[in-house]
């Protein structure tokens, strides 16, 4: 079928023009048979290409339907480009928010977690969370290419999964790589590099397919009625929660807390904090939009318009209670209320009311606040607040789900987001006391003042310090 991609413009735009000139008042048989005789008139056409017998035998089973096929496939590798964007949202928020030492050292986990991750969710995870028939709570993985990812054919999925399998799995892995993006956040400018690449590799290869299967797979969860669309909790409260295990294992940077007092350690460079939120934003986008699973527009847009309105109102809340509680208007709080807005909707973007999404978004905002100055009353140090706007927000959009809308009970919601966050806990708990112990976790307090940059990378990302 080597020539059937190259004739996939040129007989879709017939098929739309097909589709327009018959009217929506016609038959669909009748539009079908017209869509087919034009489309044989322009091919036969003098100057057209030849026919593709392949495309002919898929339009004259499915008809107009193909074309939906098509676009939805066009669609969902559109958001996973998309996604991928927000691999350098997350590289630019966290490097802004940290100092300009560590800038290198930062860059170049998230190089690695995005490269790493599409290669082991490939070799191993997308065929354990997508397991088929399989006991519920773990399927064993396997390379990509040992399964059947169908071409431009309905056999992969249906129409209720209009995309190749092709398109399903770039989609997905994109996703898998966030897990170990939100920990790199959370113990920056003081993990030793080679541990970090260890436990991410892990991480994303073997835990984060296994609590996907219980929902996204088929497994008890779903089994059970469950309700997550886009990840709040089995992308999000998983990532946040993993990071949480590492952080309190690996300790505090130095000088953040001194005879009882916080002492904040201030971000290089908020305009690029400010560059990667955004980037997040028009990324999520792609990460709410395309977790509709085709191009249908009425899920497409809705789904469009609940994610920016809860987006705008995380940051509203976030802007008004850090005013009130610091007394200045704080912008990294600002920002970070964007993204728990993001992360409160992403659960409920499909059910949610365009209202009720406000009010998520509102109230993740100001529960990131709380969450934030929590986590540094207790000496948790997260220099990028990502355990309270993914773990934390990540909880409660999931439990909005029952509070907002009827896809869900609060019950299942409950022991679904507490099962997925406490497994993300307990393996990154252990895994990562492990390699602690065998490997170290941290830097060097010498290489810890003098940045991970020097230490870990020997070069500097300025050549010109910032003041």
């Amino acid at each position: 079928m080597t020539k059937q991609l190259m004739k996939l413009g040129f007989f879709g735009a017939a098929l739309l023009m097909v589709a327009g000139l018959a009217g929506i008042g016609g038959e669909a048989m009748a539009q079908e048979e017209t869509s087919l005789m034009i489309v044989d008139q322009a091919i036969n056409a003098e100057g057209a290409p030849g026919p593709d017998d392949d495309y002919l035998e898929l339009l004259s089973t499915y008809g107009v339907t193909f074309d939906f096929f098509t676009i939805s496939t066009l669609w969902t590798v559109i958001a996973a480009a998309l996604v991928f964007l927000m691999h350098l949202g997350f590289a630019s928020l966290e490097a802004g928010l940290t100092q300009s030492k560590n800038t290198v050292n930062i860059l170049f986990k998230n190089v690695f977690i995005i490269t790493m991750g599409i290669l082991v969710y490939g070799i191993y995870g997308f065929n354990a969370m997508y397991p088929g028939d399989f006991n519920g709570w773990f399927a064993t993985g396997s390379p990509l290419l040992a399964a059947d990812y169908a071409g431009t054919t309905f056999a992969y999925g249906g129409t209720g999964l209009a995309m190749t399998g092709w398109a399903d799995f770039i989609f997905q892995a994109m996703f898998a790589a966030t897990a170990a993006t939100i920990v790199s956040g959370a113990v920056a400018e003081r993990i030793k590099l080679p541990t970090f690449m260890v436990f991410a590799t892990l991480l994303v290869a073997f835990a984060y397919p296994v609590s996907g299967s219980w929902q996204w797979g088929g497994g008890w969860l779903a089994q059970n009625g469950f309700y997550d669309f886009a990840g709040s909790s089995l992308v999000h409260g998983f990532g946040g929660f993993a990071a949480l295990a590492c952080a309190m294992l690996i300790g505090p940077r130095r000088g953040k807390y001194v005879n009882g007092e916080i002492r904040p350690i201030i971000g290089h460079s908020m305009p690029l904090a400010t560059i990667g939120v955004f980037l997040l934003f028009l990324g999520w986008f792609g990460f709410n939009g395309g977790s509709v699973l085709s191009a249908a527009p009425e899920g497409v847009s809705y789904v469009f318009v609940t994610t920016a309105m809860a987006a705008s109102a995380g940051a509203m809340g976030a802007i008004f209670l850090s005013w009130l509680l610091l007394r200045k208007p704080d912008l990294s709080m600002a920002l970070n209320g964007i993204l728990a807005g993001l992360v409160g909707i992403t659960a409920g973007a499909d059910s949610i009311s365009i209202w009720g999404s406000v009010i998520v978004g509102f109230l993740a905002g100001l529960l990131v606040v709380i969450s934030i100055i929590f986590f540094d009353k207790v000496k948790i140090d997260d220099p990028v607040g990502a355990i309270s706007v993914h773990g934390v927000c990540g909880i409660w959009g999931t439990l909005a789900v029952a509070i907002f809308s009827d896809a869900a009970g609060f019950g299942i919601q409950l022991i679904g987001t507490l099962s997925i966050c406490g497994f993300a806990f307990l393996f990154s708990l252990i895994v990562f006391a492990i390699l602690k112990g065998i490997m170290g976790a941290r830097v060097s307090e010498e290489e810890e003042a003098e940045g991970l940059d020097i230490g870990e990378h020997g070069q500097e990302a300025y050549a010109i310090k910032p003041s």
